[in-house]
């Protein structure tokens, strides 16, 4: 190198300088220059420095280095190799390796590796299967028994209101023929219900008379339909089809005592009460509120564009019933009060909501029409065998709210609360997968959303009224809710479907040959305008989406209130009386969206079946049933052991109080209601 040269000539003649530089120093006189005058001595040198002297050296630059020449001998090797072309040839290989990442565990002679003239594509795992399946039960047993009296009050037996709420449940399976499907994560149980749905569908659609059919002793309605095809939202409420969809806040009962505060007391503030109490009685027995909530927004796989080349199959199926009954007993004394309010009737509503529409999203294509741009490569993930997404929920209430009271008035403000029960199963789904510009579906697409609601209630109750009771009561049995709401919504499927393009089968045959080069028609498709690659996913079998809710609320709400004559009529003038026994809500509500495509393309080689039924159907049970007093067995036993002490005694030492000739409660003011309930 150059740079090593210089270096080495400076290191050689610097030693020379620093010698010139001490000769100067030790001269006495400067020559200045000066050559030798005429009168001096002649040097014996000087002839070389006539004019005629020259010297022929050749300038070189200085090369350091060692010079060596090795003894001439020779070896035989054999035949003759030459290694500098085997060197490049091994290059050139690992060159070609490095390219086409092919890992080696070791390298041997060159000759030994192999390579491929065409390159092959490279595809990466899709997203699994995603299943869940949500099971939530409330089970509830709230049979109150008071008695406010001194008097003694047989228990009743409710069992009856459990048998007759069991055969609701028989007379609802008519409305809810998908009711009995069972949790599934095949695709062969998926086909099952498939099949099973659409042969209840075509049976329906053959059905001459698919309106309203009586099928038992008083129906609300019975309506079966498949034409459920329209602009926006499709409703049907009750079997018919309404414009507005119904709010619920605008039915719900109020709840009375149990209707929960708005703003909670300050625990600092004082309960203490100066004036006097008022003289009424409060009873509530009902005001239960029964609720289901579910919710599935599903997205699977997020795609502009779907290619199926097998059949695509889409089933939405909504099957709503209730059945009720609330026929009250109220006594002649308390109804033909002035202060009797008039009965509220039980309000039944089945609502379902249809919807189809596309998802409006933000356009790729370039500004400049001119000149636009279009996909040159892709990126292709491949799943191997079947997809399934699978949400499956199931949501049950069973709830026993039978009370039996005798109530009177105390001449102090009283109120009980023996119902107020609430029971909530709440379930949200929200379902994101992963985002591809181009799905393509190798088998068959099973597209399922079903609803089954099913809401029962038995509010038959009885008010009665002893001898010397005051009429000014004001009774409420009814003012009950039964609601039924489903709601489905598909997105992506509102405009029709395309025949399947070639350059979409090239596509496919391109992924399963590893043909690293996209195909020119998928280049040019109008839907990638915009887009400078492509991201794919191929499912080699086929996709199952289906969504099921299954809700069932049931409701059990007899309660058997009898007003007492107050023991001192005196101290009680004027009461106030209010019970009420029904303002029960069960309340169904179940909302499906299915994203099954985020463009407004969807490419179909095979057959399109795409079917959707709504079935809504109510009963009103005029039941007549009586109660019975419950098994006296236990309770006569106490009486004997009551009637072994002396009737004349006012209190016995044995410890058994009688409290019938101590009226001291009816005058008091306790800060406790129990207390009173109790003594």
């Amino acid at each position: 190198m150059h740079i090593e040269k210089i270096s080495e000539i400076i290191a050689h003649f610097i030693g020379v300088f620093e010698m010139t530089i001490d000769e100067m120093r030790l001269r006495t006189n400067y020559a200045e220059g000066a050559g030798p005058g005429a009168d001096g001595p002649a040097l014996p040198d000087q002839d070389a420095f006539t004019a005629a002297f020259s010297s022929n050296l050749e300038h070189r630059d200085y090369d350091p280095g060692v010079i060596y020449q090795s003894g001439s001998y020779e070896i035989e090797y054999g035949p003759t190799r030459h290694v500098g072309r085997v060197l490049e040839e091994s290059v050139e290989k690992l060159a070609a390796i490095a390219a086409k990442d092919i890992p080696l565990p070791h390298f041997g002679d060159p000759t030994d590796i192999v390579l491929s003239d065409e390159p092959e594509l490279t595809v990466f795992a899709g997203p699994g299967s995603a299943i869940s399946h949500v099971l939530q039960v409330n089970v509830l047993y709230d049979d109150d028994y008071l008695d406010m009296t001194n008097g003694i009050h047989a228990p009743r037996d409710t069992s009856f209101v459990i048998e007759r709420l069991a055969d609701f449940s028989a007379k609802a399976e008519i409305f809810t023929p998908f009711s009995s499907l069972h949790r599934i994560d095949t695709y062969d149980g998926a086909l099952k219900i498939a099949e099973h749905i659409e042969t209840y569908i075509q049976n329906a659609q053959n059905t001459e008379d698919s309106g309203t059919t009586s099928l038992s002793t008083d129906p609300t309605h019975h309506f079966v339909t498949t034409d459920l095809v329209g602009d926006g939202p499709i409703v049907y409420v009750n079997g018919e089809r309404q414009a507005d969809i119904p709010v619920l806040d605008d039915f719900l009962p109020d709840r009375g005592l149990a209707k929960l505060q708005e703003e909670a007391d300050d625990s600092n503030s004082s309960v203490e009460q100066t004036d006097p109490s008022g003289n009424s009685l409060d009873v509530t027995a009902g005001a239960n509120f029964v609720v289901n909530i579910a919710s599935v927004i599903n997205t699977g796989v997020i795609t502009s564009v779907t290619a199926v080349m097998g059949n695509y199959h889409q089933i939405d199926a909504v099957s709503q019933a209730f059945v009720y009954s609330d026929n009250d007993e109220i006594a002649s004394t308390l109804r033909s009060s002035g202060h009797s309010a008039e009965e509220a009737g039980t309000i039944a509503k089945n609502i379902a909501v249809f919807e189809n529409s596309t998802f409006a999203a933000s356009s790729h294509a370039d500004t400049d029409a001119a000149d636009p741009t279009f996909p040159n490569s892709w990126r292709v993930n491949v799943i191997d065998g079947d997809v399934s997404f699978v949400q499956w929920t199931e949501q049950y209430h069973f709830i026993s709210d039978n009370d039996t009271m005798t109530v009177t008035t105390s001449g102090s403000e009283a109120t009980v609360l023996t119902g107020g029960n609430t029971s909530i199963n709440l379930s949200s789904f929200f379902g994101m997968g992963m985002q591809y510009d181009l799905v393509i579906i190798g088998g068959n697409v099973l597209d399922i959303n079903s609803i089954t609601q099913i809401s029962l209630l038995y509010d038959n109750d009885w008010v009665r009224a002893e001898d010397g009771v005051d009429p000014g009561a004001d009774i409420q049995t009814g003012n009950n809710l039964i609601w039924n709401f489903a709601s489905i919504h598909n997105v992506g499927t509102g405009t029709p479907f395309e025949a399947m393009p070639d350059y979409m089968i090239d596509a496919q045959k391109a992924i399963e040959d590893r043909d690293p080069n996209m195909p020119e028609g998928l280049s040019f498709d109008v839907n990638f305008q915009g887009y400078a690659g492509l991201n794919v996913l191929y499912i080699t079998g086929n996709l199952y989406d289906m969504t099921i809710i299954k809700q069932v609320s049931i409701l059990g709400d007899s309660d058997d209130v009898t007003q007492a004559a107050a023991a001192l009529l005196g101290n009680n003038p004027d009461a106030t009386v209010t019970i009420d026994t029904g303002s029960n809500a069960v309340i169904n509500i179940a909302e499906i969206v299915d994203y099954d495509s985020f463009g407004q393309t969807t490419y179909l080689a095979g057959q399109l079946y795409s079917d959707a039924i709504l079935i809504q159907g109510g009963l009103v049970e005029h039941d007549a049933t009586q109660p019975q007093s419950a098994d006296d067995r236990l309770a006569n036993e106490v009486i004997a052991f009551l009637d072994d002490d002396d009737p004349t005694g006012g209190c016995s030492a044995d410890g058994v109080i009688h409290a019938e000739h101590d009226l001291s409660w009816s005058s008091a003011h306790p800060a406790d209601v129990m207390q009173a309930m109790v003594a």
